[in-house]
């Protein structure tokens, strides 16, 4: 039923011809690789071959009794074509898959098409299945890659793409960071570091000043505290990332292992000081009238700084940490870190992308109940007076920077403008210890007289309101 064809090979083109009877009664398997081409199941490397796999389905609903099957394997780089205008994809190995089976175009197959590419591990890409389209509608008209008709289903070894038609194939991969780009993002996180810390320690000295100088309400000492230890790890973290980048490549392998936990361990309580700010927030602007806790900082502190540790903890125990490299698309290694490594990268997907999308969801939830209470004591004329535009703006802002908005940057840079959203998210999260300071000083500094438009009028007027209404 499945007739013997012949073989082109040519520089940069090879090419399978073979006809397939209608009355075929199994699936049809062809192999194919960027150097071999296209060929039957055996008789190609072992492991490293692509596959073809097209269903009977489609043989049995064309109208002749036998049709011809052309499957080219082409390199697009020895033959100059596929070459798209303003293309920022890279297509995997340059290797395009043409399939086309009869005299018409396939499309609408109730039964997809599968294509393998087999690949290694890709180094900060994404993987986009895409379709030429031959010249446009209209004359003179270039086509271009596309992915609509195709589902992709990345593994570790290889990408396979369902495609609902026939015609040239390729796995576009979205670029990875040049080698210029990460030098100069690295370039702008450890200069604003540098600069975070200097403003980190005046921060933290500012905060013990006015716990120790002024007469505050216990509301505002424990608030003073929490943005003390967030402060801190923030401090710790910018620490830790200077630290890494000067030792990390040359450190031996034990050390990288320390440096990596160390690292982890002040980005995660960094992000559980984040969200003891949004649980504050929440009991002193929804709760309002919690009961009393013994030692209410001290424990807040426990939790800050121990959960993290027992989180770190497991990770080592697994063997998690380690050299890390950022890599180019061929695998040209641009950047160390102690981090991580590639063999455990769910622990990161769950202790850092995972722990914290959940943190980001709560305090963004929070920040928007503070809103609505506060917008609705501005209506009930609770706030006196007139508060200046830049002065809840910046409130506004300093809250972000408290409740982690800027770490959500993290998660959009994936796909084609990656590098502008890195370049925001490294220069944000650089300057998040100038934020908070400026936002602490004109917040929390002491006034001759209190203003009614303040964070603690607002509080103390809330607490009164809801117990004169019980």
């Amino acid at each position: 039923l499945l007739q013997s064809g012949w073989q082109s090979r040519l520089a940069g083109l090879k090419t399978l011809l073979f006809n397939v009877s209608r009355a075929v009664t199994r699936d049809v398997l062809i192999n194919f690789s960027p150097k071999e081409g296209p060929s039957r199941l055996n008789s190609t490397e072992k492991g490293k071959a692509g596959k073809i796999h097209f269903p009977r389905e489609i043989f049995q609903s064309l109208g002749s009794q036998t049709v011809r099957v052309v499957v080219t394997v082409l390199n697009i780089q020895q033959l100059g074509m596929f070459k798209e205008v303003n293309q920022t994809g890279q297509v995997l190995d340059n290797t395009v898959v043409g399939i086309t089976v009869g005299e018409s175009s396939v499309s609408g197959l109730q039964e997809p098409v599968q294509i393998t590419f087999p690949h290694g591990e890709l180094p900060q890409v994404s993987a986009v299945p895409a379709l030429t389209a031959a010249p446009g509608p209209l004359a003179g008209q270039a086509g271009g890659w596309r992915s609509s008709g195709c589902v992709t289903q990345p593994g570790d070894k290889g990408t396979v793409c369902s495609c609902d038609h026939l015609t040239f194939f390729t796995l576009l991969l979205n670029p990875a960071l040049d080698s210029s780009t990460a030098r100069a993002l690295l370039a702008v996180a450890t200069a604003g570091c540098g600069v975070a810390m200097a403003f980190s320690i005046f921060t933290v000295a500012f905060c013990i000043f006015v716990r120790c100088r002024f007469r505050l309400e216990e509301t505002v000492r424990t608030n003073l505290g929490l943005h003390l230890n967030l402060v801190g790890s923030l401090l710790l973290l910018n620490l830790a990332f200077l630290l890494n980048t000067g030792l990390a490549g040359r450190a031996s392998p034990s050390t990288c292992r320390v440096l990596g936990g160390l690292t982890h361990y002040c980005l995660l309580c960094c992000f559980t000081w984040t969200a003891l700010e949004g649980c504050q927030l929440y009991v002193l602007f929804v709760k309002v009238l919690g009961t009393y806790i013994h030692h209410y900082l001290a424990k807040l502190c426990l939790l800050g700084w121990g959960f993290p540790a027992l989180v770190v903890g497991v990770a080592g125990a697994l063997g998690s940490y380690g050299e890390y490299s950022i890599q180019t698309m061929d695998h040209q290694a641009i950047a160390h870190l102690c981090w991580i490594t590639s063999k455990y990268l769910l622990v990161h997907y769950i202790t850092n992308c995972g722990y914290f999308g959940l943190i980001f969801l709560f305090n963004m939830a929070v920040f928007g109940v503070v809103t609505h209470k506060s917008c609705s004591l501005q209506g009930t004329g609770a706030v006196q007076g007139h508060r200046k535009p830049w002065k809840v703006a910046l409130v506004a802002a300093g809250l972000f920077c408290l409740l982690g908005a800027t770490w959500a940057l993290a998660f959009l840079t994936y796909g084609i403008s990656s590098a502008a959203v890195l370049y925001l998210f490294t220069i944000l999260n650089s300057l998040q210890g100038i934020f908070i300071f400026i936002w602490l000083v004109v917040l929390y500094y002491p006034k001759t007289k209190e203003s009614t438009g303040s964070l603690s009028y607002i509080i103390r007027h809330d607490k009164t309101t809801t117990a004169s209404q019980d």
